[in-house]
């Protein structure tokens, strides 16, 4: 019988047994042309199992195992040894694996931050600084989109780009963004009125809504266990909302229309958009989306908060820093979206979407840090009962499919 196994990167060892006798041999790689039908003559392989092994150094080394008996000679297997440069390609690919989980780890940093920020600055804007006009603010973020959404596609090539390819499809973009602008809209409304911890609590029962739709749009039927998990979501905001100290009926409505909208923007999609000549990615669907918004949103603007315009300039120079708020917040706007998406990409759906229950959790916590808004027990129990809820409704739909 021979024994064969790695001793070192450029060395193996054959043990040979025969007669009664034990025989050794080391091989350097150097030594390549050295057949080990010479060490081992008469020899028939009998298998090549591959294992790893350790050695007296607590080192972790591959080796391999060849059986022989009588009758004919020995090779070791193809590709074996391993040829120069192999442990200089494994460091290399590991130092690549190294670097991308870093970049994974940055973008899901950013996309929290951009989240995270636009949402507290919103509230900043609207309710502690007095900047009182939601859709001028929604038209600033639309407009900051649609500049670096051409830039980011038409200059920068980060995705290719794609065509709107006929009029139809040109019609149900301009639906669907409609429906954004109210989403939109009315979520910074209700941030005038409710406090973040709140308005993220009735946000968290967008899968309700979307069922709902995609029901009576689609006549969609989930599983019975998905709509089953829904009841806490539910039931966790009518309890948040019993709890809620700074509750406020308006708010809470407009809230609850700004959450509906977003769920109907969603079924909407999927439906108008299916067929594959007309299926956009996100990044290109906000390049047409954006600029359709902020024609929806000028005339709204300019009847439903007259002279804004000339009030913000007023209030420019008296402080410039709003100039600056306004600024930052709609390129925080666009970073939403373009790290939703990157995030996407280098991720998976799913990990986006879990990502996106723990960063409701997180906005809460920075905004009673930041606003020191009261919050009652009742009011986090109910928030967390509708968190788990939209846990088990993502468990509940993956496992549908």
């Amino acid at each position: 019988m021979a024994q064969i196994a790695l001793i070192a990167p450029t060395t193996f060892r054959a043990i040979t047994t025969g007669g009664g006798k034990q025989q050794q041999h080391e091989l350097s790689y150097a030594r390549r042309k050295l057949s080990l039908a010479s060490v081992v003559p008469s020899r028939k392989m009998k298998k090549v199992p591959l294992f790893v092994s350790s050695n007296c150094g607590g080192e972790r080394s591959r080796s391999v195992v060849v059986k022989v008996s009588g009758g004919g000679t020995i090779s070791l297997p193809h590709g074996w040894p391993p040829q120069k440069g192999s442990e200089d390609q494994i460091e290399g690919i590991n130092r690549m694996k190294g670097s991308n989980r870093f970049f994974t780890i940055g973008l899901v940093a950013a996309w929290y931050s951009s989240n995270i920020g636009v949402l507290l600055l919103n509230k900043y804007l609207l309710s502690n600084y007095g900047f009182k006009y939601p859709i001028f603010l929604t038209m600033c973020h639309m407009t900051a989109c649609s500049l670096l959404s051409y830039v980011a596609i038409a200059w920068m090539k980060v995705v290719p780009l794609q065509t709107i390819r006929s009029r139809v499809q040109f019609f149900k973009i301009s639906a669907l963004s409609l429906v954004f602008c109210v989403s939109v809209v009315f979520g910074n409304i209700s941030l005038r009125y409710l406090p973040v911890s709140f308005n993220q609590a009735v946000g968290a029962t967008t899968p309700f809504f979307t069922a709902v739709f995609a029901y009576l749009i689609t006549f969609k039927r989930e599983a019975w266990l998905t709509y089953l998990t829904l009841v806490p979501v539910v039931t966790g905001v009518i309890i948040a909302s019993g709890g809620e100290p700074s509750f406020h009926l308006f708010g809470f409505i407009i809230c609850v229309a700004a959450t509906g909208a977003r769920a109907l923007k969603s079924v909407l999609q999927g439906i108008l958009l299916s067929s594959e000549g007309e299926k956009l990615n996100s990044m290109n669907l906000l390049l047409y989306m954006a600029p359709m918004a902020v024609v929806f949103l000028l005339p709204a603007t300019l009847i439903m908060e007259e002279n804004v315009v000339g009030i913000t300039l007023a209030l420019a120079r008296d402080d410039t820093k709003i100039i600056w708020y306004l600024l930052f917040n709609s390129a925080l706007a666009y970073f939403v979206n373009l790290t939703n998406f990157l995030v996407t990409k280098h991720t998976s759906a799913l990990t986006l979407q879990v990502l996106g229950n723990a960063k409701g959790a997180v906005a809460v916590v920075v905004s009673i840090l930041i606003f020191r808004n009261p919050v009652s027990v009742t009011g986090m129990m109910g928030y967390s009962l509708t968190v788990f809820g939209v846990i088990l409704y993502s468990e509940a739909k993956k496992r549908s499919k």
